[in-house]
C-alpha cells in the first residue's frame, strides 16, 4: 500500500497537468494558426492551395484567400473558375481587398481580350495606394489594354512598370519596351510628344534613333550604343540593354527580346491535322537547334535525291544564294519553345496563356478557322500565323505564312507572266479547290496587267480515263474567268494536303481563245492522263507551254512518267528541288518519301527563320529570306509570299528552268 503523501503528491501533479492543458485549450492565442493572406503581395502558390485555405478560414481571412485564389486561377488560365469565384466575393470587403478586387477585375477582362473592360476597371484604381507588386500588375494590365498597338501610351505603361520589376521580369520589360518602340512607324515615332519630366521616354526615343542610324555596321552600332549609355547613365536600358542590342544583333528583334525570348507554338496535336502539326514541329525544332538550315556557302553543281524505289531526281545547275537574300539565322538552342494544343481549348485562351507564360512571339495557329478567330481578337504579342484568313486586314503585330495551293498559284501567275505569255488557260478540278486556285491566280495575273484568263474544269480519274480511251483528246478552250464570281470557298489545304478533299462531277465548258500557256492543278495520276490528251489535240509547233503545281510531283515517279512529261514545267519548294540534297534525302527518308509532309517540315524550318526576322518583315517589303519553301518576302499586310523554284522535264531528267 502506497504512502498517503505519495498519493497526494501524484494527484497534485496530474491536476496541474490537466489544468495547464485546459488553460492552453481555452487560450486560442497559444495554438498554431494558419498564415494570414497578403492580398497585396505575390501569389506564388497554386489555386488549389488558396482554395483549400479559403474553405478552412473564417471571417475576413476567407475573403483574402479567395482573392489570392482568383489571382492564381487567372495565372493558370482557368478563367471560368476565376470568374465564378470573383462573382462569389462578399459584398463587404476591407479597403485593401477592394483595391485587389478592382485590379483582378481588370486582369480578368484582359485575359478575356476585353480591352474596354480592362481600361474601365483600371480607371477606378488609385495607383499610389497600391503595393509595388500590385503596381507592376496594374501597368501590365494597362499594357494588355493597349492590345500590342505600338504607341506613346504603350511606351509610357512599360516605363511606369519598370521600377517595380526585378531579375528576369525586369529584363523582359526592357526587351518588350524595345519591341514596342521598334514596331512604331517612322511617322508615329516622330509624332511622340515628350514632356519635360519624361527623361526615360526621351532616352528611349534617342536609343531608337541611335540604332536606326548605325544598324548597318555592327562595329559602328557598338560604338554608338556605348556613347548613348554615356549620355544616359541612369536610364534603365543603359544598365541592361535590350537583349538584341546586348547580343550585337543588327536585325530588328522579334517580340519580347528577339532570339532571347520564348516561343509559343500553337498546333493541333489531336485529330486529322495532327500529322501536319508533327511535321511542322519537327522542322521548327530542327531549324532552331541548327540541325536543318537552308544557308549554304558553295554552289551545288549536281544534286540527286534517290528514293527507296530507285527513282532519282537529277538537277544539273548551280544553286547559289543571291546576294540580296539573308541566310537563315544561326541556331539559338537556348530559346525556350512551348507547344500548345489548339484542339484543347479556344485559340484566344491559348494566346492569353502563352502571354502569361512569357512567350515573346507566337507561331501558329495552323488551321484556317483558328486563324480567322484570332484575327478578330486583338492581342498584345507578335503572331506568325501558319495560315491566312480569306480577307486579310493589316494588323501591326501579325504576319501570315501559308503553304497553300493559292500561294503556289500566285507565284505561277507571276512566273508565267515573266515568261511573256499572254493567254493562259487554267485547267483545274471542279470543286472548292479549283475555285480557290483560279481566284488566286486570276488576282495575281490581273495585278500585273495580264489579259483575260480562261478556265476549264476536269472530273475524276475515271472520267479522264474514259475520255482518253475514246480518243477525244482535250481541247484547249474554256470560259473567261470572272474573279468576283470565283470567290474562294471554305477549306483547309496545307502543304498539298486538304481536310477534307472532294472532287465534284464534271461540267462541260465552252468558249475558246488563243491559248499560249496552260497551268494544270493535278495529281501525278491525273497529269499522266491530261498531258497525253493535250498532245492528242495539238502539234509540237502549236502546243502551248505547260505548267503544273507541286501537287503533280511526288516520290516514285519513274522514267516512263518523266519521259511522258517532256517539256512540262512545275513549281516546287527549294528543299525538294535540290537546294540541299543531303537534308532533302534525310527528311524524305524520315517521312517515308511523303513529299507533302516534307513540305510541311520545310514550312516549320521557315517559320523559325520568319520568327527571328518578324519586325523586319513587318517594317520592310524589301526584306528577303532564303527559305526551305521559297524566297520569302512580305506584303504590306505582312502576308508572306514565296518565290518557288521551277523545274522542267527534259529527256527524262529534271533541270532548272533558265
Amino acid at each position: 500500500m502506497l504512502p498517503n503523501h505519495f498519493v497526494r503528491s501524484q494527484t497534485g501533479r496530474i491536476a496541474s497537468v490537466l489544468f495547464a492543458a485546459l488553460l492552453l485549450a481555452g487560450c486560442p492565442g497559444q495554438a498554431p494558426q494558419p498564415p494570414s493572406p497578403d492580398v497585396q503581395g505575390q501569389a506564388g502558390a497554386s489555386s488549389y492551395y488558396y482554395l483549400q485555405q479559403m474553405e478552412q478560414s473564417r471571417d475576413n481571412n476567407k475573403a483574402g484567400w479567395q482573392l489570392l485564389a482568383i489571382r492564381a486561377l487567372v495565372q493558370e488560365g482557368k478563367l471560368p473558375q476565376a470568374t465564378e469565384q470573383f462573382n462569389a466575393l462578399p459584398a463587404q470587403l476591407a479597403q485593401p481587398q477592394q483595391r485587389e478586387q478592382q485590379l483582378l477585375k481588370a486582369e480578368i477582362a484582359a485575359a478575356n481580350n476585353d480591352s474596354n473592360g480592362t481600361a474601365a476597371a483600371l480607371q477606378g484604381l488609385d495607383v499610389s495606394a497600391l503595393s509595388a507588386d500590385q503596381q507592376a500588375r496594374y501597368y501590365q494590365a494597362q499594357i494588355n489594354a493597349h492590345q500590342g498597338q505600338p504607341s506613346a501610351d504603350l511606351l509610357r505603361a512599360y516605363i511606369a512598370q519598370e521600377p517595380q520589376l526585378k531579375g528576369d521580369e525586369h529584363q523582359k520589360n526592357i526587351d518588350q519596351t524595345w519591341v514596342a518602340l521598334t514596331q512604331m512607324s517612322a511617322q508615329a515615332a516622330s509624332a511622340v510628344l515628350i514632356n519635360a519630366n519624361e527623361n526615360v521616354l526621351a532616352g528611349w526615343m534617342d536609343l531608337l534613333t541611335t540604332y536606326q542610324n548605325n544598324r548597318e555596321s555592327s562595329d559602328q552600332l557598338k560604338a554608338a550604343l556605348s556613347d548613348w549609355q554615356t549620355r544616359y547613365p541612369r536610364h534603365p536600358a543603359a544598365q541592361t540593354l535590350p537583349t538584341p542590342l546586348a547580343s550585337g544583333q543588327t536585325a530588328l528583334p522579334v517580340a519580347g527580346g528577339g532570339v532571347g525570348g520564348g516561343v509559343a507554338l500553337l498546333l493541333p496535336l489531336n485529330g486529322q491535322a495532327q500529322v501536319f502539326a508533327n511535321a511542322i514541329q519537327l522542322g521548327f525544332n530542327a531549324a532552331k537547334s541548327g540541325q536543318a538550315s537552308m544557308a549554304y556557302s558553295a554552289p551545288v553543281d549536281t544534286a540527286s535525291a534517290p528514293t527507296d524505289n530507285g527513282a532519282v531526281t537529277s538537277i544539273s545547275a548551280p544553286y547559289t544564294t543571291p546576294a540580296s537574300v539573308s541566310p537563315a539565322p544561326e541556331a539559338a538552342s537556348g530559346v525556350s519553345v512551348k507547344v500548345y494544343d489548339t484542339t484543347s481549348q479556344p485559340v484566344a485562351n491559348l494566346v492569353a496563356q502563352a502571354q502569361r507564360d512569357g512567350a515573346s512571339i507566337i507561331v501558329g495557329p495552323l488551321l484556317k478557322n483558328d486563324v480567322e478567330q484570332l484575327t478578330s481578337q486583338q492581342t498584345t504579342v507578335n503572331i506568325l500565323a501558319l495560315n491566312q484568313p480569306e480577307h486579310v486586314q493589316n494588323t501591326p503585330n501579325m504576319c501570315f505564312f501559308a503553304l497553300s495551293p493559292e500561294d503556289e498559284a500566285r507565284d505561277a501567275a507571276q512566273f508565267i507572266h515573266r515568261q511573256g505569255k499572254q493567254q493562259p488557260l487554267l485547267l483545274v478540278p471542279r470543286g472548292a479547290l479549283g475555285d480557290r486556285v483560279i481566284n488566286a491566280f486570276a488576282q495575281a495575273w490581273q495585278s500585273q496587267g495580264g489579259n483575260t484568263l480562261l478556265q476549264q474544269r476536269f472530273g475524276n480519274t475515271a472520267e479522264l480515263k474514259q475520255a482518253i480511251n475514246s480518243g477525244a483528246g482535250l481541247s484547249l478552250n474554256g470560259q473567261p474567268v470572272n474573279v468576283m464570281s470565283s470567290a474562294a470557298q471554305p477549306g483547309t489545304t496545307i502543304g498539298g494536303l486538304t481536310i477534307p478533299t472532294q472532287i465534284e462531277p464534271t461540267v462541260s465548258t465552252s468558249g475558246s481563245g488563243n491559248v499560249d500557256a496552260v497551268y494544270i492543278l493535278a495529281t501525278p495520276d491525273e497529269l499522266a492522263l491530261i498531258k497525253p490528251m493535250i498532245d492528242m489535240r495539238t502539234t509540237s509547233q502549236s502546243r502551248p507551254a505547260l505548267y503544273a503545281s507541286s501537287r503533280s510531283f511526288q516520290a516514285g515517279l519513274g522514267p516512263d512518267f518523266r519521259l511522258e512529261m517532256e517539256g512540262l514545267q512545275f513549281s516546287e519548294i527549294p528543299l525538294l528541288a535540290g537546294s540541299n540534297p543531303a537534308l532533302m534525302q534525310q527528311v524524305a527518308s524520315q517521312f517515308k518519301n511523303d513529299y507533302s509532309l516534307v513540305r510541311l517540315y520545310a514550312m516549320g524550318m521557315d517559320a523559325w527563320a520568319l520568327a527571328n526576322h518578324f519586325t523586319d518583315l513587318r517594317q520592310s517589303s524589301s526584306q528577303q529570306i532564303t527559305g526551305a519553301t521559297g524566297t520569302l518576302t512580305a506584303s504590306a499586310d505582312c502576308v508572306i509570299n514565296r518565290q518557288l523554284t521551277w523545274l522542267q522535264y527534259r529527256q527524262g531528267q529534271l533541270v532548272p528552268v533558265p
